[in-house]
């Protein structure tokens, strides 16, 4: 039996591994979940391991908060007697997080072959920490699990051999895929007074925009002027709200963060998304919902040029004015190739087909 190491950290990482973890096991693999404990709050952590029926990890890290150097060097130290012990065939990581570069760097180092799931997007800004961790994690893995065709050319262009190289699909959107009527049930549009199609919803927490006031108050005034026109929901991250100096504007509906389900309903439900995550504008597109990228680039291209995203930066003036356009005019729906629901299943074949256990040479 092939023994895999899946291991996941974060919110945007449980939901990949969650659907490769299903495909895998549904093949005969023997899969040890590790969660490094990197988002460890509540609403980040059990609510979404609850609702996404994710069984408990095998083997829990403890990182929690910190510097970037902390996180890494927390996981790096707890995950390395865990790969000593288990010696495992693969060792599948996924996503851009700490704990992703941190266990891809013990497994490695140990000789171990490491999968990469969602390897290579590309934004092209190195003052993103994600940025620097996906490039490093791909060079270092054995098996580039590849979710889109701009993020194949990116590996193509920087080298990477062929062999390496898998386009499989989105996995986080087989999660959404199995789970949005469960989503669509749920009861948040009635208890936050918002009707289907008649509200915009916001998130924010990337660096860029929340640690400068003077950005975020920018922001803030752009949302204050959408609220004159639809009601704003505001999944207020953390982050976010530790860096607010000033109430927000009436009509902006400012929650708790949400669990995936009710996030999901509302995203499904909304006449216009506004983020800086890179997950939303990957699952704004597979709901065929607008989307506003408030950032002034993106890892991921593809929902621009096969979705329903739009790049506006941070200017209050040209995020309102792409707000009001899309409003009136929304874009027709779009999916890039493979993000159909499958692409764990198309992980799994690579992986226990050979494709993966071949790979071994860096």
């Amino acid at each position: 039996m092939t023994r895999i190491i899946c291991v996941a950290g974060t919110r945007p990482n449980y939901m990949k591994i969650k659907a490769v973890m299903e495909a895998l096991e549904q093949r005969g693999a023997e899969c040890v979940l590790v969660h490094t404990g990197q988002h460890y709050d509540y609403a980040m952590n059990e609510l979404f391991f609850k609702e996404l029926r994710i069984r408990r990890p095998d083997q829990h890290l403890g990182v929690g908060s910190g510097t970037h150097a902390e996180q890494t060097g927390r996981a790096m130290l707890a995950f390395d007697p865990i790969v000593a012990a288990l010696r495992p065939d693969i060792v599948v990581v996924d996503g851009d997080d700490n704990s992703t570069l941190a266990c891809a760097l013990v497994a490695t180092k140990a000789g171990q072959l490491v999968a990469h799931v969602e390897a290579g997007p590309r934004s092209g800004d190195w003052s993103m920490p994600e940025e620097v961790n996906r490039v490093v994690v791909d060079s270092i893995s054995d098996v580039l699990l590849v979710p889109s065709e701009d993020a194949f050319a990116n590996l193509r262009a920087e080298g990477y051999r062929q062999d390496k190289m898998h386009l499989v699909g989105n996995v986080s959107l087989d999660t959404l895929l199995a789970n949005l009527d469960r989503a669509r049930a749920r009861p948040v549009l009635d208890s936050l007074g918002v009707p289907r199609g008649g509200f915009a919803l916001v998130t924010l927490h990337r660096p860029s925009n929340v640690d400068s006031h003077d950005t975020l108050g920018g922001l803030l005034r752009a949302l204050a002027e959408l609220a004159q026109e639809l009601p704003v929901v505001f999944p207020v991250h953390p982050r976010t709200r530790a860096k607010m100096i000033q109430d927000l504007p009436h009509g902006v509906l400012a929650v708790d963060p949400l669990g995936y389900l009710d996030f999901v309903a509302l995203q499904d439900a909304a006449a216009v998304v506004l983020t800086d995550s890179g997950g939303v504008q990957a699952e704004t597109t597979m709901l065929g919902v607008p989307c506003l990228t408030l950032r002034d680039n993106t890892e991921w291209p593809v929902t621009i040029s096969k979705g329903t995203n739009q790049l506006v930066g941070r200017d209050p003036f040209r995020i309102m004015a792409a707000a009001r356009k899309l409003i009136e005019c929304p874009p027709p729906p779009r999916r890039p190739a493979l993000w159909d629901g499958r692409a764990s299943q198309r992980v799994a074949e690579v992986l226990l087909s050979g494709h993966g256990l071949r790979s071994g040479s860096k």
